[in-house]
């Protein structure tokens, strides 16, 4: 039966932060990664409103770029011990993530996160409520059903999903997106704009998803090269624009661009290839894919209409979009194909054939609009790495 689930309170604009000082309970966990947000104060002044509110607290500050199972495994044993009945992550989609499977496992300390997903998430808040508090402008997680770890021991990237874990609370305060670095500013912009137009096309979308998923990425789109020059008015609507992608897709689902993104981000000994960049190389190529199913075709055009693409036969304007799509990518330094990126040829053919099987277990692959098996799957990842259009 299909499904809308959203935080219950979602507060915005700038100075939000301060809702902190409402809440009601005993004890709050901060979860962090102890880095920038820590440095600017934002962590200090969440713990001063929470003081101011009554609550004991502490912090959690050991989450990864990319969380861990190890990583998740001790925080929820922290949570064990302290018992709080807040868990409150602050940062950006890592200490979210994070902070969701801990809450898991702290109320499920039996079970076994690998195992979790929408068919048998457990029920929470039994012993605690959850407000998620974002600092960059991408992800979305902070109201989504979402949480993506990382097996270290197989670079492989994994997902924890249900309803379940979708805040009770997000705090929307431009303030704490202000600083980030214009490089994490491009790379969560985008993943943002990939977010919405895949929601935007999946199978599962419907009238509730798809006015996000529209607003969303026309306000991307035309927003995020200003944010990463550091416009405050568009960081402020990027900001908000996320979210809303971050709402789209958990009623949609998204495709096979995070399904490749998933799998191909720390399987290269050139390095992690960061998950939005690894997005906006992807997602043209996707659209090409994509774009031979009728109805995702009809979709790709009402996407490009919404930000004044419309000149042409559908065909002509689909082009027109994956055209800009590469145009403001490149401008914003993102490469155009993963031999660009710097995989070594050698390397990526000893890996290829894996990274295709991989993609086909992320569950994003059943909500893409178009039909994809592994040899097909290879096939798409060969043209992304040889930077060819795809014309299949």
């Amino acid at each position: 039966m299909p499904r809308i689930t959203v935080p219950r309170d979602i507060y915005f604009g700038r100075g939000s932060l301060d809702t902190l000082k409402a809440l009601q309970g005993k004890k709050a966990m901060i979860v962090d990664d102890g880095g920038p947000v820590k440095q600017l104060g934002v962590v200090d002044r969440a713990l001063a409103y929470l003081k101011e509110a009554g609550f004991e607290t502490i912090l959690f500050e050991e989450v990864e770029p990319d969380p861990s199972v190890e990583t998740v495994r001790k925080g929820a044993a922290v949570m064990t011990e302290f018992a709080p009945d807040w868990i409150i992550p602050i940062g950006g989609g890592s200490s979210i993530d994070a902070a969701k499977a801990m809450w898991v496992l702290y109320e499920h300390p039996d079970i076994d996160i690998y195992d979790v997903n929408p068919f048998n998430m457990p029920l929470l808040r039994a012993k605690a409520q959850f407000c998620a508090i974002p600092t960059t402008s991408g992800t979305g997680s902070e109201t989504t059903n979402a949480s993506v770890l990382c097996d270290y021991t197989t670079g492989i990237k994994f997902g924890v999903a249900g309803f379940e874990i979708i805040p009770d609370i997000a705090i929307l305060d431009p303030d704490l997106a202000d600083s980030m670095p214009r490089t994490l500013t491009i790379f969560t912009g985008l993943d943002a704009l990939t977010h919405a137009t895949e929601a935007y096309v999946a199978r599962f979308a419907s009238p509730f998803t798809d006015c996000q998923a529209l607003y969303a990425f026309k306000a991307v789109f035309e927003s995020v090269s200003k944010a990463a020059d550091g416009d405050k008015d568009a960081r402020e609507f990027m900001h908000y624009a996320q979210c809303l992608a971050g709402m789209a897709f958990t009623g949609a689902m998204l495709g096979i661009s995070h399904a490749m993104a998933h799998k191909t981000g720390g399987m290269f000994d050139a390095g992690h290839i960061p998950h939005g960049q690894a997005n906006a190389m992807y997602l043209p190529y996707v659209i090409q894919y994509n774009a031979k199913d009728a109805r995702a075709k009809a979709r790709y055009v009402e996407l490009a209409k919404e930000v004044g693409i419309d000149q042409g036969s559908d065909d002509v304007i689909v082009a027109a979009l994956v055209t800009h799509i590469r145009w403001l990518t490149a401008s914003l330094g993102i490469p155009q194909s993963l031999k660009e990126y710097g995989i070594p040829q050698a390397e990526w053919d000893a890996k290829v054939a894996q990274i295709a099987e991989n993609a086909m277990t992320d569950s994003l692959v059943m909500s893409n609009p178009r039909d994809i098996d592994t040899p097909t799957m290879q096939k798409v990842l060969q043209y992304i790495y040889d930077g060819k259009d795809i014309d299949f």
